[in-house]
């Protein structure tokens, strides 16, 4: 039985490999993007709410294309989708290099170019979360194998090769990771071609409103979904209600110097990186609400660590503890979706617990930072893991395993 497992196993990683390739590719020209956008906007103005419109550019296409884009992705074939985005990614990016170095780019446009790439991402993010169950099948075993290493190296590319490598290019010539990010997306177009086509989902194609009502009528409907998207969204909101104002904990009680902020949180990457590759064996005997309840209460205890410690040293392996736990989380939250979702609905689903997922980190961050300015930098910590324990235990499964 083992023999045929390791062989299922081979299998499936060996069929999501072009998927796996051209995620690790993007997601690190995504991160040099994500960093670099902000430095050129503020190379173009020093007006800081324009260079923070930059960086909110990223959230809105979620908030008000991620639904719709759910939907269509339910009526379409998902390689094509993934290889059309990619390359309508590349595009834009094309475009935005061609301006910067005409001396033609501004704010506005910058923002426009961040948002038509978020829109694209929508759609290839909710394809690619939709087709790897086509791909490698249903088994718990084999999604929770492939789903952690789809979030490590989303991991590995977005928080610890793709942003040094973003400022450093940048800072050689300004387009450099602007064309590199376009690269990146050429390239993962070529990989992802070579993934088995999938059909398109059976059933009839509703008016858009309709099909996403139907997504999110499944999403509240199955029970173990309802629970983990709730957990999903108590998760990231305490998440971010700690660290929307560390960076001044690390500075006045940490005394972390500036330049080495970036090492600390890289930290955590590193945890969550690890505990992603090895997901498969470290959720083996558990289930999707035991994984993501654990997750809770590994996040608790580390924000609750790092504000009774007050120390740089416990801080930086107790954030490598909040890291894993929140690779584990995405497994077990991406696995269950796959799991229990019809394929004509996933692409919806997916959608629907990425809007939940930011509209609570958005929430989070301003709670966090009103809790700071009243209690101080040592309370958001304490308020997190206090909702991060209740809440773990809420999404434990007591009576049945989930």
């Amino acid at each position: 039985m083992a023999a045929e497992a390791v062989e299922r196993h081979t299998k499936a990683t060996r069929r999501a490999t072009p998927l796996l390739a051209a995620t690790g590719i993007s997601i690190t020209g995504d991160g040099a993007f994500l960093a670099a956008a902000p430095l050129l906007a503020a190379a173009l103005t020093r007006d800081p709410v324009a260079v923070s419109s930059v960086t909110a550019a990223v959230y809105v296409p979620w908030l008000v294309f991620g639904l719709p884009a759910g939907a269509l992705v339910d009526r379409w074939r998902r390689r094509r989708v993934m290889v059309i985005a990619d390359v309508a990614r590349a595009t834009v990016l094309a475009g935005l290099v061609g301006l910067l170095v005409a001396g033609w780019l501004t704010v506005p446009l910058l923002v426009a170019a961040v948002v038509l790439i978020g829109i694209a991402q929508c759609f290839f993010d909710s394809a690619a979360q939709a087709v790897i169950p086509a791909i490698v099948g249903r088994d718990k075993e084999a999604l929770a194998l492939i789903n952690g290493r789809y979030w490590a190296l989303d991991t590995v590319g977005r928080s610890l090769l793709g942003p040094p490598l973003g400022s450093v290019t940048f800072q050689l010539a300004r387009p450099l990771p602007f064309i590199a990010d376009a690269a990146s997306f050429l390239l993962s177009a070529v990989l992802v071609r070579r993934l088995p086509d999938t059909p398109v989902p059976a059933g009839p194609h509703e008016k858009i409103t309709v099909a996403i009502r139907s997504g999110l009528r499944h999403l509240f409907r199955t029970h173990e979904l309802r629970t983990l998207a709730f957990s999903m969204g108590a998760y990231n909101g305490a998440f971010n209600i700690a660290m929307a104002p560390f960076v001044l904990y690390a500075i006045d009680v940490l005394e972390v110097p500036n330049a080495a902020y970036g090492v600390l949180l890289a930290t955590s990457a590193l945890g969550g990186v690890i505990a992603g590759w090895k997901a498969g064996p470290l959720t083996h005997r558990l289930s999707f609400r035991q994984t993501m309840a654990l997750a809770h209460l590994t996040q608790a205890a580390a924000w609750a660590g790092i504000a009774i410690s007050g120390n740089v040293w416990i801080a930086a392996p107790l954030l490598a503890v909040l890291g894993a736990g929140s690779a584990l989380s995405s497994v077990a939250v991406g696995s269950a979706r796959q799991a229990l979702t019809p394929d004509g609905l996933l692409g919806r689903v997916v959608s629907a617990f990425r809007l939940f997922g930011l509209g609570a980190a958005g929430l989070g961050a301003f709670v966090g930072g009103a809790v700071a300015d009243i209690y101080g930098l040592t309370a958001p910590l304490i308020v997190a893991a206090s909702v991060l324990i209740a809440t773990g235990l809420l999404t434990w499964p007591y009576r049945q395993r989930a």
